[in-house]
């Protein structure tokens, strides 16, 4: 696990490729790799790249990179991990490769030599790496299956600029900082900008499961490899316990796959599902006790799962980590979350996050596994399995209707749910009356409907970005299976936004914040590739009952009061803060910060919103939380 930046300049002006700017796009993340960093610049002063090494597997000098084939062909460098590598190392011995370290780095170069692109195909793990081809001058960048790790790059007037956090980019001094305005609504709808784009104006991410060739004449050609939804994705046969028995099969293999590591791991635990069936797995395969690391909050004990996750701790014998934090500690935080973050995460758990990373690296740990990936693959939330069976019912019924009829409807209801503040309530009415589809990805924080009370006039025109966005998701998904299960595009949908971008990015960017790996067994793409086969009667098998199938599957390895009691999921407690402890700094920010200056959002709507919620008339810890971390980070960046 690592950082990564690099610049390739097919400009007529190369003086500015040169080890001291290199080393400022590496140095400003020395977190994601304080262990020792490298720099190099081809002879023709095309590519640069630059590197800083978190050491996992083979900790000696000979991992160190840029890494380059012995004929000097092929220059990598690599974040991320392989799991397989060993197995792909052993194939390209018996083709002649002679090896001169331990790691994976190798192992993607060389296989990038003996089989071009196509060697992506064989790899199982996590990755975002650049290689560059030095007799054809062109660059081939590539981003994991599921999107563990990130890609940024930014391309303009023969410039290219790539690197594993936004900030290397930026180093750059022929890169301007401006807002991306087309994505804002996005991030506001969403929590996080799309898939393709960031809130920085020029800096683009490559999505998850594509790859990127940029060429000698300087084309740029994007495409992806690898999607968790196919033609092929028809709906196992299996019956219910074949398809348990296959999931803890695919689970097992990917909990061992992941173990693989030359410094020590451990687990995040929560005391749910997840994390426990990451600690039984683990504690089958281990000799010694497994680390475990959880957070809690003082004080505030219904937010707390401690006594599950001692409840864990104590079957599988782990040598068990906690810390507990209250407000007082969260808010030092706050400008230096937004700093870590690279553009706004609107997810207030990277707060307890912050603080679960730091104990864990503190304690000696450099590896963690953790859970996430289950709930959507498992339907693991409320609201997917409620939204579902909305949507085969009450929603295809209206949108049935003839059109006038709807429209009608919409502009009748309006103003009564403007009136009741139930602006998400009008934007479903409001999707299914233009003939939109009903989920997006996860919830909306504010919808077009909410939109159009917080931008100012000028900025009306991009309210509707989230619902093309999302829309777009949709038609995406049937270009890739025609005949897609409305379930099977939810799922997808969760896959290549809300869990690619805000959940993985929370865990590598605050993670990495502490120079902490995180790996996610529920993200094997040999798993997800059979999850999306399971038919929706099979995952809704007990309506009600979220993550039925994952829930029956470990029933032989967990107790049944963890897998069936309720779902608390890993939260922050900021609708307490904001209403309380943080009302009056909060509040300043929303009136005076430099993005409250800027006049895009209508700051007296939002301190309405604030108010309030302040008064307990309702709960906006999420929107405020999200508005406040977007000021904060337009004050840190801009």
């Amino acid at each position: 696990m690592c950082g990564i930046a690099g610049i390739v300049d097919l400009s007529s002006n190369q003086n500015k490729l040169n080890h001291n700017l290199l080393k400022k796009m590496s140095d400003v993340i020395i977190h994601r790799g304080p262990d020792s960093e490298g720099q190099w610049v081809s002879e023709d002063n095309k590519c640069g790249l630059a590197f800083r090494r978190l050491a996992i597997i083979d900790l000696s000098a000979n991992g160190a990179q840029p890494m380059h084939t012995p004929d000097g062909r092929y220059s990598i460098v690599f974040n991320g991990e392989i799991y397989n590598h060993s197995l792909i190392r052993e194939e390209l011995m018996r083709l002649g490769y002679k090896y001169h370290s331990g790691t994976d780095t190798e192992t993607i170069l060389f296989g990038y030599k003996e089989h071009g692109e196509a060697v992506l195909e064989k790899f199982v793990g996590m990755w975002g790496f650049a290689i560059w081809d030095n007799e054809k001058k062109e660059l081939f960048a590539s981003r994991d299956r599921i999107g563990v790790k990130p890609f940024y790059y930014y391309y303009k007037d023969g410039l290219f600029l790539f690197g594993s956090e936004i900030k290397s980019i930026l180093e750059h001094p022929s890169v301007s900082r401006e807002l991306n305005l087309d994505e804002l609504p996005n991030y506001l709808n969403y929590g996080m900008s799309s898939k393709y784009e960031s809130l920085f104006k020029n800096i683009k991410k490559l999505p998850s499961g594509h790859k990127l060739k940029l060429n000698s004449d300087g084309v740029i050609h994007i495409e992806r490899y690898w999607s968790p939804l196919t033609e092929n994705s028809n709906f196992t046969t299996l019956s219910q316990t074949e398809i348990q028995s296959e999931v803890m099969r695919l689970l097992r293999q990917s909990v061992k796959d992941r173990m693989m590591s030359d410094v020590p791991f451990g687990v995040f635990l929560s005391g749910g599902i997840d994390s426990s069936v990451n600690v039984a797995l683990m504690a089958e395969l281990m000799d010694r006790p497994i680390d475990t690391f959880t957070v809690g909050f003082k004080e505030l004990e219904e937010f707390n799962e401690l006594k599950y996750a001692r409840q864990i701790s104590k079957l599988f014998k782990t040598n068990h980590h906690e810390v507990l934090i209250d407000q007082n500690d969260a808010f030092p935080i706050l400008e230096d979350l937004a700093w870590h973050e690279d553009e706004p995460n609107a997810d207030p758990v990277c707060i307890p996050l912050y603080f679960l990373s730091k104990l864990t690296r503190d304690s000696g740990t450099t590896v963690i596994q953790v859970g996430e990936g289950s709930d959507e693959q498992f339907m693991g939330y409320k609201w997917m399995m409620q939204g579902y069976e909305f949507y085969n019912s009450y929603w295809k019924y209206y949108s049935s209707l003839p059109s006038t009829i709807k429209k009608a409807t919409l502009h009748l209801a309006k103003p009564f749910f403007k009136m009741v503040n139930h602006n998400l309530a009008l934007d479903y009415l409001r999707r299914a009356s233009y003939g939109e589809e009903f989920n997006w990805s996860g919830v909306s924080i504010f919808s077009p409907s909410h939109l159009e009370d917080m931008f100012e006039p000028k900025y009306q025109k991009y309210k509707m970005n989230p619902a093309i966005y999302g829309n777009g998701l949709h038609k995406e998904a049937f270009g890739l299976r025609k005949n897609a299960d409305y379930l099977q595009r939810i799922l997808f949908i969760e896959l290549q936004q809300r869990l690619a971008e805000i959940l993985l990015m929370r865990v590598d960017k605050i993670g990495m914040a502490h120079s902490l790996e995180a790996r996610v067994p529920f993200l094997d793409h040999r798993l997800v590739e059979f999850t999306m086969t399971i038919p929706p009667n099979q995952k809704n098998y007990e309506k009600g009952t979220t993550k039925y199938i994952l829930k029956k599957a470990v029933e032989d390895i967990l107790p049944h009061d963890i897998i069936y009691r309720k779902k608390m999921g890993f939260a922050a407690p900021v609708d307490n803060w904001m209403r309380n402890y943080w009302y009056e700094y909060v509040k300043d920010v929303f009136t005076n910060s430099k993005f409250a200056k800027e006049n895009i959002l209508n700051k007296e709507n939002i301190l309405t919103l604030l108010e309030r919620h302040k008064q307990g008339k309702t709960n906006q810890g999420d929107k405020l939380y999200s508005l406040l971390n977007l000021h904060l980070w337009f004050g840190r960046f801009f």
